[in-house]
């Protein structure tokens, strides 16, 4: 994955103590993590590193992410990847999101409903990553991907999820511009037109998704200033 113009770089996160309690999404990802592993001693190391504070700023983009990571007096460049959802899968998400009131106000507040991911999984649409999906490229000589560098970014990458999910839909490739663009697409007011070439119809402006729906998208913008804000505290994760 070559990181476009587009991508969101998110500032380093400051060293921390233990895992922290997370969330359960978190805690999926993190789960997927240890899935790729190739052993413990790699995982370990990983985590170790996920907790100094060595990974730089990341860089997350449709299919992946990269950054920097320093161990010892080396600073390696890390690539990791994620298959991003076709485009059937993800309008099937958008519509998902807009078929019940207040997901997308869940969303943009840094929670991921349960029932949400239940139906995306019931529709057939991969979300949450699963171990083999997790791609990666360092450039330390490490014989097998991931290693212990890709694995404190993806560590790291989890820890950005729990605070915000559209972080993990934006490696989906669903960016929060794009989810909310194409909401607004399903949401917005459709104008029939009459017999005499005007607006008419029973439903002429009737929001496809209701108009819960469009109450959600009010306050989402406001919601997203509050999102950026906790991603920039110098400990972002204390409220969890």
């Amino acid at each position: 994955m070559t990181t476009p113009a587009s991508g969101t770089t998110y500032p380093r996160l400051a060293a921390r103590r233990g895992a922290g309690a997370g969330t359960w999404w978190s805690k999926a990802v993190l789960r997927a993590v240890e899935e790729a592993a190739f052993s413990a001693q790699d995982l370990r190391k990983g985590r170790a590193l996920a907790r100094a504070g060595s990974v730089g700023s990341i860089t997350v983009a449709e299919g992946g992410a990269v950054a920097a990571v320093t161990d010892g007096q080396d600073a390696w460049t890390v690539e990791v990847t994620v298959p991003v959802l076709d485009e059937s899968d993800a309008a099937a998400f958008t519509e998902l999101v807009a078929a019940e009131s207040g997901r997308i106000g869940a969303l943009m507040t840094g929670q991921l409903p349960h029932s949400l991911v239940e139906a995306v999984e019931e529709a057939g649409v991969e979300l949450l990553p699963y171990g083999g999906e997790l791609g990666s490229a360092c450039a330390c000589d490490a014989w097998l991907d991931p290693c212990p560098h890709a694995l404190a970014v993806l560590t790291q990458l989890a820890w950005l999820i729990q605070a915000d999910p559209f972080v993990l839909t934006h490696l989906r490739g669903l960016s929060r511009e794009r989810v909310l663009r194409d909401l607004h697409r399903i949401t917005t007011p459709h104008v029939a037109v009459g017999d005499d070439g005007g607006p008419g119809g029973a439903d002429a402006t009737e929001p496809a998704g209701g108009p819960d729906q469009l109450d959600d998208l009010v306050v989402a913008e406001d919601a997203a200033v509050r999102a950026a804000r906790l991603l920039q505290l110098e400990h972002p994760f204390d409220a969890w």
